[in-house]
Parts: C-alpha cells; structure tokens; sequence
C-alpha cells in the first residue's frame, strides 16, 4: 500500500457535454451524477483504502489547479501538477512518471481518467488490487478491459489472448483495435475476447519509465533534461520550456501498441466514460416514460426518452419532446435530439 500511487489525468475539457461542460470549468470537476459530488471527487475516493492520499497525484492544466486543490483538498499541494499546455496523455504521463521515480524508485502506480463512472467500487477495489500484485514484482504493464453489453462504436477495443498460468483472469493483449463501424462492434461483441479500453493502466515506475525510452525515445530525453529540476523551485520554469516541445501523442500509440509484456484483465464494475449525454441518460434512473432528469425542478408532459440537466434553481417545463437533450447552465441553453449528440462539439463554437 505505501508503494501504491494513483495517478488522476484531469486536464480534458469534455466538449460533448456542453453547456454544463465548458473550458473554464469542465466535466471532471462538474456533479454530473447529481450525487454532491465531481467526478474527480468520486474518482479519488474509490482509490480510498487502496493508497494513502499522499500517494495520490493529478496532472491538470495549469487554469485547473485552484480547483483541484479545493475540490480534494486532501492530496498535497506540491502532487498537483501543472501542464503548461495540452499534448496528450503520454506526456502527460511520462511528467508525473519521472516525479514519482525520483522519489519513490519502487513506486506501483495505477494510472486512471478524471471522468469517468464506477458504480461498483468494492469490485473495482478487488480488479485493482490484482493487478497492482501482478505488476509490483514484474516487468508487466495492465490494461483493465471492460466485457462489452454491446455493439458500441465510440469504444477502442482489446482483443484478449491465452489467459496466464499464475492468474487466469488476466491475459495476453493480442491486439488494441481502433473505434469499429457498427457491423465489425457486433462481430467483436460476438466473438467473446474483445473488450472495452477503459484507459486505466497499472505499472511499476521502472516498467513505464523503460517503455518510454524504448518506445519513444525523445519523449524520454524530454523529462531527463528537467529531471534535476524536479522537486526544485526551478521546476515550473523548466517544465514551461520543456513540456511544450513533447511531442502530442496519446499512451497507446506512444506504448501500449508497442509494448512486449501487456497483459488485460476483463472486469465488470459497472463502467462508463461518460462521454456523452446519451452515456449519462443510459446510467441514471429514469421515469416511466425513460426520461432522467437532473435538475431542482423539472415537469415533464408527454415527454419520453428525454435528458434533462439544469444548474440554476429555476423551473422547467418541458411538453411533447421525444428523444432530446435539454441542458442548462449559466444562461446558455442546449435543446438538441439525442440522436444528433455528437454534433455539440460543433454548437458549441
């Protein structure tokens, strides 16, 4: 357990889900759920009992740090890192690899999103714990792989080899797939071996910080450059000159594709990306006529398969909508059908 740190990767900005996500303020530190509660808030507390909140580290952007500070207020100040700009998650992680490995040489870390939903926590505690045994002693890297309930199309995927003689749950990568058309979802979903890519990752600090130099050399030579500024007051100078040099590519393209020893473990906790609002609608209970609705008051008149998520203490009537998303916050208004949700990137410009 004093060996274990979670990484939490919070700099996205979650444009699918405007209005209530915007760039000043955006999903991950948003009550989505309408629970009390961010998702970052629910994120790090499902690691509770795994590892001390020391151990517990989020890599932001730079106009996020003063609300990760208030919003989880227990983690350290100085393990909220900064990126001084956006290049993807393998810089992402690779800057707070070499942080850890400075200090803690021996460290096993799980890495995971800021956005995302766990509804079973205690089974995702156990799925955790597994891999961290698998991976503290080995040169092994983790991929937890969520078993599919459908044909999805917005998903990577990974294809499951032979399972291992030590652990049978866990298993040799065959293959990362990308995001499949509808016909080739359902060939996976048939198939038995395929798997959602949850991008949650466990690894040894040795482990990760060997991948990237094999893999992505220049990456590497990026983060030894500062090395000797990290944990210093020369840090933040060293980072702004550096960071932006990396090169913008995402983990799996930079490792997990190339990697030797990658393994999945297949896991059912009742996962969800939320990275929709047809993802959110899906997830929270709904009335009689599949409407869900988050919001302080909502009537709803011959209305069915709706979302609706307002911030303000204001009434809302909603008549004869079928299949439409009406979302609300600080004075915008977003009513948009459901079946057109991956156009709110566009309306939101």
């Amino acid at each position: 357990m004093q060996n274990t740190h979670i990484v939490i990767m919070a700099g996205g900005i979650g444009s699918r889900f405007w209005p209530m996500s915007t760039p000043e303020c955006p999903k991950q530190f948003i009550d989505v759920m309408g629970c009390g509660k961010s998702l970052i808030q629910l994120t790090a507390e499902r690691f509770n009992g795994i590892c001390p909140p020391e151990n517990v580290w989020v890599v932001t952007a730079q106009k996020y740090v003063a609300i990760v500070k208030e919003q989880l207020p227990a983690i350290p100040a100085c393990n909220i890192l900064a990126e001084p700009c956006m290049r993807n998650t393998a810089p992402c992680i690779a800057y707070v690899s070499w942080k850890i490995k400075k200090r803690f040489p021996n460290a096993n870390i799980v890495v995971t999103p800021s956005d995302q939903l766990v509804l079973d926590v205690p089974e995702f505690q156990r799925v955790v714990k597994k891999a961290l045994g698998f991976t503290a002693d080995s040169n092994a890297i983790v991929t937890l792989g969520m078993k599919p309930n459908r044909p999805e199309t917005g998903y990577g995927y990974i294809a499951a080899g032979e399972a291992l003689l030590r652990d049978k749950e866990i298993c040799h990568v065959e293959a990362f797939k990308e995001k499949p058309d509808r016909a080739t979802a359902e060939e996976y979903l048939a198939a038995g071996n395929f798997f959602w890519n949850a991008g949650i990752f466990i690894w040894n600090v040795k482990t990760i910080s060997t991948a990237f130099r094999v893999y992505v050399p220049a990456l590497a030579q990026v983060f030894d450059r500062m090395e000797a500024d990290l944990f210093t007051e020369g840090e933040e100078e060293a980072i702004a000159r550096y960071f932006p040099t990396c090169e913008n590519i995402s983990i799996d393209y930079a490792v997990m594709e190339k990697a030797k020893e990658i393994y999945v473990l297949p896991a059912e906790f009742g996962w969800s990306d939320l990275g929709t609002w047809g993802a959110l609608h899906g997830l929270l209970p709904q009335d009689e006529a599949k409407n869900a609705v988050v919001a302080p008051e909502v009537r709803l008149y011959e209305s069915s398969n709706c979302m609706v998520h307002t911030s303000q203490a204001r009434k809302v009537v909603i008549q004869g909508l079928d299949g439409y998303i009406v979302a609300e916050k600080d004075g915008v208004l977003l009513i948009c059908k459901l079946s057109e949700e991956q156009r709110i990137k566009e309306f939101s410009k």
